[in-house]
């Protein structure tokens, strides 16, 4: 008979196996965490749809099927379990999706949610492990590969109504008048295809914070980061630079904010580094919509602010009774 401790103590290996992170101190998975962020996007999901048509389930149907054919490939091939199931490849798609104009081309949205998961996840191992937001990988790799391809008014010509901060970097404050901020919150206007739906978003982040798979610090700090970088430019020439209310309730803010800046492993842990990387990619958004080429700083700002993280997490408290 073999002795109980022994007995134990035989399967050490798979009991001492540890996942990649994020790591939870309770009783919630994986799939139960992107179950509830799928959940949170299905209020801009049917707004999308109501204003773009079948185009905008099309390109998120496309984009979600795409990531997870990609995610079962690379694992197969890793010789690793198969384990989509737990939705956190569609749901990067999904969030690949969002950022991309309605009418964009099939054949770019399969290559890049392709690209979320080889290079946004695969290559840095799998998912927990990625150091920047896998979607803004996918993201980056076709707004420089194909510009036209990805250019809002662009692709939307047919809608009667222009993309805000398109005006805003190509003619300037003067052409802000054709724009309504009781409009521009309830999401009629041109932007990517679900980050535009403002109070949709809003309400789905709000849900995440409610349910405790979102905390609320990166969110409100990079809100703040926004609202208050906006606010100093605009002091100094308002004649010039927008005010913070337009920059809140237009591109991706919103969307990113609760869904792009929050990811699991490309942020960091602690309060104190979370409030400071809010803080840093609002600020960053401001500075590359004024400064830079790009009309809509969030995704950029955002991916520099996630090769921060690993400094950030270095700021803590002292210990109690250190020196």
């Amino acid at each position: 008979m073999t002795p109980p401790v022994i007995k134990a103590m035989s399967d050490i290996a798979v009991r001492l196996t540890v996942s990649p992170a994020p790591h939870w101190r309770s009783k919630r998975t994986v799939e139960k965490m992107m179950q509830y962020h799928l959940l949170a996007l299905v209020p801009a999901l049917l707004m999308a749809f109501n204003m773009f048509g079948l185009p905008a389930l099309a390109t998120v149907g496309l984009a979600g099927a795409v990531a997870v054919i990609t995610e079962a490939v690379c694992l197969r091939m890793q010789e690793r379990d198969v384990n989509v199931d737990n939705f956190s490849a569609l749901y990067e798609g999904i969030i690949f999706a969002f950022l991309l104009p309605a009418g964009a081309a099939w054949w770019m949205v399969a290559c890049g949610a392709a690209i979320t998961i080889i290079l946004g996840r695969t290559v840095f191992g799998g998912f927990g492990c990625n150091p920047i937001c896998a979607p803004l990988i996918g993201w980056a790799f076709c707004r420089l590969s194909w510009p036209a391809a990805m250019d809002i008014d662009a692709n939307l010509a047919h809608f009667m109504i222009n993309a805000p901060l398109d005006q805003l970097k190509h003619f300037g404050l003067d052409t802000l008048e054709q724009f309504n901020y009781t409009d521009l919150f309830l999401g009629r206007q041109l932007g990517g295809l679900g980050a535009s739906q403002i109070i949709a978003v809003l309400a789905g982040g709000i849900f995440l914070v409610a349910t405790k798979w979102v905390r609320v610090f990166i969110p409100v700090s990079f809100l703040v980061g926004v609202a208050a970088t906006a606010t100093i430019f605009w002091v100094i020439d308002p004649e010039v630079y927008a005010n913070p209310l337009f920059h809140l309730l237009t591109g991706s803010v919103m969307f990113g904010a609760f869904f792009l800046a929050p990811d699991v492993s490309s942020s960091p842990v602690g309060i104190i580094p979370q409030v400071l990387f809010g803080l840093i990619a609002g600020a960053m958004v401001i500075i590359i919509r004024v400064y830079g080429i790009y009309p809509d700083g969030v995704p950029f700002a955002i991916m520099v602010a996630n090769l921060l993280t690993p400094l950030l997490d270095r700021v803590r408290p002292k210990p109690f009774g250190g020196k």
